[in-house]
């Protein structure tokens, strides 16, 4: 269940573009068309599922302080995290490289129309944004890494598709002309993002059920306050008569 509440809060919650602005450049100049706008975020989601998990086994065995005890009790107070951008971006850069290849061969026509975006991946923030997530989140297991890495990819994914088939639908609408162009994909963009914030009130089910379980507690201590307050003022009450008399 965990996995799964992870899964859909990096995909609609904590979407890269929606949430945080990241990967604002590719977005913005390879929306034009769908089938561009695919194949880069198909390219974003294998990047972003291979880096951050591999970034995690970094970041727990080597880079964080304590990481090397593994390799003897002298290594345990070694602290090497200020090399964390590093190596998390030489791990972007060789997943990059080999997208590039792979696309290169595979799909040509794709590699051409992508032009210099896609080695350009290695540098957009929202993939380094994945990996830095992660590490400030401090996702606990291997596993959670993955699914983060994917359903962040996929989030990304979905605002680039979603946007590019709006593009191709606005040409054909009469947009004022002061806002052809990136105003009124800015405009669309920041209305998206209203629209993927809603998510959030389907996926804190937990926080409120807790919240309910803890408040006949609640109750039942107020009412335990309140009768020793009754008692302690019973007593004052008599207390006060009795030097009185």
């Amino acid at each position: 269940m965990e996995l799964l509440e992870l899964f859909f809060k990096s995909i609609f919650i904590d979407n890269m573009v929606f949430a945080t602005f990241l990967g604002m450049c590719s977005y913005l100049a390879i929306s034009k068309k769908v089938s561009t706008s695919v194949g880069m975020g198909a390219a974003v989601i294998f990047v972003l599922a291979v880096t951050v998990p591999v970034n995690w086994l970094l970041d727990q065995y080597i880079l964080k302080a304590g990481a090397l005890s593994w390799l003897g009790e002298e290594y345990a107070d070694y602290d090497l995290s200020f090399l964390s951008f590093i190596m998390f971006i030489a791990t972007i850069a060789t997943m990059v490289q080999l997208v590039e290849i792979i696309v290169e061969k595979f799909a040509p026509a794709l590699y051409n129309s992508l032009g210099i975006f896609l080695p350009l991946i290695a540098v957009n923030c929202a993939i380094l944004g994945g990996s830095l997530f992660m590490q400030s989140r401090e996702i606990p297991t291997l596993s959670q890494s993955f699914v983060y890495g994917i359903g962040s990819g996929i989030g990304w994914f979905l605002a680039i598709l979603a946007i590019a088939a709006i593009r191709e639908k606005i040409r054909y609408s009469q947009v004022p002309p002061a806002l052809r162009g990136l105003g009124i994909t800015f405009i669309i963009t920041g209305l998206m993002a209203i629209g993927f914030m809603s998510f959030g009130g389907m996926l804190t089910g937990g926080d409120d059920a807790s919240k309910k379980e803890e408040t006949p507690k609640a109750q039942v201590e107020v009412e335990v306050k309140k009768e020793e307050v009754k008692e302690s003022t019973k007593e004052l009450a008599t207390n006060t008569k009795e030097i009185t008399e």
